[in-house]
């Protein structure tokens, strides 16, 4: 094949390949087959190699590149990277939404000067501000992957680095393992230039897989899928990164270069506007959110979730709520740590840590004695429990349950409260070994199985 041909035929397989990429990987709508589909990319490889000067950084065949790493690099953030505070329950959310209202409310003059193009009336051309103000706040509510923060770069257009958060502020440079996300466009829809945030996560299914091949081997397995791709993440070999087959989730535009480029693209003025302009751009962006206008919304998003999570194909560990006017977003600002227009509502936690305050024995109908755990009282799986049943003694010494440890108690759903191990690097030395008693003490017979 002669150059000129080389180049238009390269071009054309790499936006092939690249729409039917998003169409699978993106849209969940595949056109093409995986044999159809590897057989194009195995076309690109061999061009690319016959005339290595029309490789491009971004081509298709770029995903899985470059030599392993000695090390990681850190980089700057050109954003700061923050965190959103938690919430656990109703009462918070609605002492959370009157301080965002008081806040606001303190602001009236100055809210519409901070960004002109904002439709929040100016308050000086209005008879009651305030009601005005507070009509427009709604809440954006969108699911919290349990997966890896990612800072993804995009100059005109092109991905040139992608970033973990690190502390906020400086994070690693992993953009060689992200390249392995086909979720993630190497190349965007309109030559802009931007910095957008998302969730790097592993399909739960793709844990199973992973931990059976780590047991054959006889490697420890990965507690969760939020541990096993923070770890495809961090591998200095991007050929292991791709072995993990991880996904993403993008949520959040943190900067937008003049005015898009030539794509012409204004940064948008609400969350909904900012998750459709991602989508647009070709980002990978989860459809779960809703609009809600007051916190009663939010709830019963809340609720609905709750229950339908474990239906999904990775872990959520609650909403992540937003204000969705990006002015009022400016107008709250920042704490040291946290924006002020969002928080984290997290779902009942089914796994927390507490102290067994003591060992006691239970009688039950049948006369059998069951040692009781009597815990420090702990809220779990979204009720509080206090006791926790031990089983038998075999059981207690199986874990080398003492009283004053502190130990993982589980609840999953409705399932009476387990615990499941013992933090024994918490221990002080004043833990008390527990045994049976020999004489039931109630009737004051032999003890009985």
């Amino acid at each position: 094949m002669e150059k000129e041909a080389a180049k238009i035929r390269i071009a054309k397989l790499s936006r092939e390949i690249d729409k039917n990429r998003r169409l699978y990987h993106v849209l969940d709508q595949p056109e093409i087959t995986d044999e159809v589909y590897d057989s194009l990319t195995e076309e690109l490889r061999k061009l690319e190699e016959q005339f290595p000067e029309f490789l491009s950084a971004t081509s298709p065949t770029q995903r899985v590149g470059g030599q392993p790493l000695d090390k990681f690099v850190k980089v700057r953030h050109q954003v700061k990277q923050w965190s959103f505070d938690d919430v656990f329950s109703y009462e918070e959310l609605v002492a959370g939404d009157k301080k965002v209202r008081r806040l606001l409310e303190k602001q009236e003059e100055t809210i519409s000067d901070i960004n002109p193009k904002s439709q929040i009336p100016n308050p000086k051309q209005i008879q009651n501000p305030k009601s005005k103000i507070q009509n427009s706040l709604e809440y954006v509510c969108e699911m919290k992957i349990d997966g890896l923060k990612m800072i993804l770069t995009y100059e005109k257009g092109k991905f040139v680095r992608g970033a973990t958060r690190g502390d906020g502020v400086i994070g690693e440079d992993v953009t060689q393992n992200l390249k392995t996300i086909q979720s993630i466009p190497l190349e965007l829809s309109a030559e802009i230039d931007l910095i957008a945030v998302g969730e790097c996560w592993l399909p739960k299914k793709e844990l199973v897989r992973i931990n059976k091949e780590r047991a054959a081997k006889g490697e420890a397995l990965f507690a969760n899928t939020r541990n096993a791709a923070a770890g495809g993440v961090r591998q200095l070999d991007p050929r292991v990164a791709a072995s993990r087959r991880l996904d993403s989730f993008i949520y959040d535009l943190d900067y937008l270069g003049g005015e898009g480029g030539k794509g012409g693209v204004g940064f948008p003025q609400t969350q909904t506007e900012e998750l459709k302009l991602l989508e647009k751009l070709g980002f990978k962006v989860n459809p779960h959110y809703r609009l809600c206008k007051n916190i009663d919304e939010v709830e019963k998003f809340y609720q609905e979730w709750t229950s339908k999570r474990h239906n999904q194909p990775y872990e959520i560990d609650g909403i992540v709520i937003k204000i969705n006017s990006r002015t009022l977003q400016e107008a709250l600002g920042y704490t040291g740590k946290s924006p002020r227009w969002g928080v984290a509502y997290k779902f009942p936690a089914e796994k927390v840590t507490t102290v067994v305050e003591d060992i006691k024995v239970q009688v039950g109908r049948t006369g059998a004695l069951t040692p009781v755990a009597h815990l420090r009282p702990v809220l779990v799986a979204g009720s509080t429990v206090s006791r926790a049943t031990l089983h038998n003694e075999d059981e207690i010494k199986r874990l080398d349950i003492r009283i004053g440890d502190t130990v993982v108690l589980h609840k999953a759903g409705d399932v009476i409260p387990e615990i499941v191990e013992v933090l024994k690097n918490l221990r002080t030395g004043k833990e008390k070994n527990f045994h049976m008693p020999k004489i039931c003490p109630i009737c004051g017979g032999g003890r009985r199985r």
